[in-house]
């Protein structure tokens, strides 16, 4: 069963944008429906790591003020901190505050970036695949042990050209689970590794990257914005243990080689783009597995599902 966004069973009933914000005193109880199911999760998470109800009202609230000011001005005119309060409902005392304070940005830590970079360049550059387009087994670099093959300080140097150990890169990523030494010393890349296992700051890092960019393209369709981001899944219930872990098996794989293929072709149009003008343009191309316990009233009824 595909799960599409928006469903594609009822674009012929839905309203418009415009007809849905007719009345922003009362939004649209489908919507805030949506909103408190995409809430849930981050709520449990937010109190498993004690974030407390006041204080996400203070980063909302500084949100609102960001956000209003960056993206809803009018003819490009400075913002005043009158119609940010009329827009936010945020008293205009705060606005005034909070417009002054800055704001934190999500900025990789370097040991993300290069990291990130790393892995894409091995798994996407023709010199450093097998002849199965697998990512090859490096050895390092040895002077006692002279080789002609491609080495993990070669992959180091090419991608930082920086001043930057390839044995300090090593440890961290055997640390994490990036990659590991096989009994050859050669260094093996876990193929699953574009987010390690270990690491609370990498993990960190790419959720709010890659939800924020998850959320972006849902809302731009939700807004009716054209042309729509393509946002699809499957959805399926009533399924056993063991079936879920078989679906699980073939998300990882074929998870897998669709991002393969995307970093492959995204890293040879960037080479390619090297010399225009226009390289001002980024793009994020996701994948994801989720399942769960089905709640006893549901998993004993007989639900209407789309195939």
């Amino acid at each position: 069963m595909w799960d599409s966004f928006p469903p594609l069973r009822y674009t012929a009933a839905m309203t418009t944008p415009d007809e849905q914000i007719s009345n922003p005193a009362q939004p649209p109880a489908v919507l805030v429906a949506a909103i408190r199911k995409l809430l849930r999760p981050l709520v449990r998470l937010l109190l498993h790591y004690q974030i407390t109800y006041p204080f996400l009202v203070n980063l909302l609230k500084s949100l609102y003020v960001e956000v209003a000011d960056e993206e809803f001005a009018v003819d490009e005119k400075r913002q005043t901190d009158s119609r940010i309060t009329l827009l936010t409902g945020v008293h205009r005392k705060d606005v005034k505050r909070l417009r002054s304070e800055a704001n934190e940005e999500l900025i990789a830590p370097k040991n993300i970036s290069i990291g990130a970079q790393l892995i894409a360049y091995w798994l996407g550059a023709e010199e450093f695949l097998d002849g199965q387009g697998q990512p090859m087994p490096l050895p390092l670099r040895s002077a006692s042990k002279p080789t002609q093959d491609k080495t993990f300080d070669d992959l180091v140097e090419f991608v930082c050209k920086q001043d930057i150990r390839p044995r300090v890169i090593l440890d961290e990523w055997l640390n994490l689970g990036i990659a590991t030494q096989d009994s050859e010393g050669r260094i093996r890349l876990n193929t699953g590794a574009f987010t390690p296992d270990k690491g609370f700051d990498e993990k960190a890092f790419y959720f709010g990257k890659n939800l924020h960019d998850h959320l972006s393209a849902s809302a731009h369709n939700l807004l009716g914005n054209t042309p729509s981001y393509f946002d699809r899944s499957v959805y399926y219930d009533k399924l056993s243990q063991e079936s879920i872990a078989k679906l699980a098996e073939i998300a990882n794989d074929t998870g897998m080689q669709a991002l393969t293929k995307i970093n492959k072709a995204a890293l040879a149009l960037q080479q390619q783009d090297q010399d225009k003008d226009d390289r001002n343009y980024r793009m994020n191309f996701g994948v994801f597995n989720y399942n769960a316990l089905l709640p006893s009233d549901s998993a004993n009824s007989e639900g209407e599902h789309d195939a």
